[in-house]
């Protein structure tokens, strides 16, 4: 809008600016698109969703119809007056700022993305008790990142984790989880690989796993298993990361089910989730129990 106020003044570039003001428009749009429709989702409490998306857009018809006939209305007051122009604008998108802040700012959404289960997984880490969804969504911050330094992919294809089946011997040792993760340390990037009988479940421990050794290389009071893990990461010792991860495995048998527990007994949803997981599943025999005799 502000490209399309400032191309009459200068008319040489008139056209570019437009075409760029239009190209912009796009974009926002399809940024838009994908937030409406993880907001619809929220707000469709009784798996309503239809009905909730067609009375929002009845909504923004209305609003948009009230935008068109005041606009019609101011339309003779500034057009003549650039200034005033760029007074209007600029107030009014303050306000549509200051608005969509205090609606965002309003939502209390109780399904995890990354961003989410890493400021709830770090509280948890740190002081031992899970966030409800109402404290999580007053400290999570909507101008700056709160979101790990670790790089987190789920659902990567087999032959991106392994080369040979003495590397998938090894992935698979120690554990009856059907997902299988791979961490490089020097680039803080963990890539997990799903079974085919992976479900939600298995997909928030598997992401809860990847930013607990993400929480390896950060600062903050972690638990004695993992404070221990973590001194060994910073002294350098001389272990693979996949030695690493069998031992994280071990610490998530004994913590991940009390996480679990307390995300649902605080009000997270925990049957779904707003990860970003891609398609790509695998498998293989899981590694055989050892007994104790």
């Amino acid at each position: 809008m502000f490209l399309e106020i400032m191309a009459p003044i200068y008319p040489i570039c008139f056209t570019m600016t437009v075409c760029i003001s239009n190209l912009a428009k796009c974009i926002v749009s399809v940024a838009g698109g994908a937030t409406r429709a993880a907001l619809t989702m929220h707000q469709a409490r009784r798996n309503n969703m239809a009905d909730v998306s067609a009375k929002d857009s009845s909504q923004e018809t209305l609003v948009n119809l009230a935008g068109l006939l005041v606009s019609l209305l101011m339309l003779p007051l500034v057009s003549e007056c650039h200034s005033f122009s760029l007074g209007c604008f600029f107030l009014l998108t303050a306000l549509h700022i200051y608005a969509n802040y205090r609606a965002v700012r309003a939502l209390v959404i109780e399904t995890l993305n990354e961003g989410r289960l890493w400021l709830v997984l770090k509280h948890f880490l740190q002081r031992g008790e899970v966030l409800d969804p109402t404290s999580a969504n007053k400290v999570e911050p909507l101008w700056t990142g709160f979101w790990p330094s670790l790089s987190l992919f789920l659902g990567v294809p087999l032959h991106r984790l392994i080369s040979s089946v003495f590397e998938l011997q090894q992935l698979i040792e120690g554990h009856q989880e059907p997902y299988l993760l791979h961490w490089d340390q020097s680039r803080n990037e963990v890539q997990v690989v799903l079974s085919q009988m992976a479900g939600t479940e298995t997909i928030l421990r598997a992401a809860t796993h990847g930013l607990v050794l993400g929480a390896l290389q950060e600062n903050g009071p972690l638990p004695a298993e993992l404070e221990k893990l973590r001194n060994q990461v910073r002294a350098g010792l001389e272990k693979e990361s996949w030695v690493i991860v069998k031992e994280t495995h071990q610490v998530l048998d004994k913590l991940f089910p009390k996480f679990l527990k307390g995300l649902q007994d605080v009000g997270w949803k925990t049957e779904k989730h707003q990860l970003e997981v891609d398609e790509w599943r695998a498998t293989w025999l899981l590694s055989p129990e050892k007994k104790v005799l």
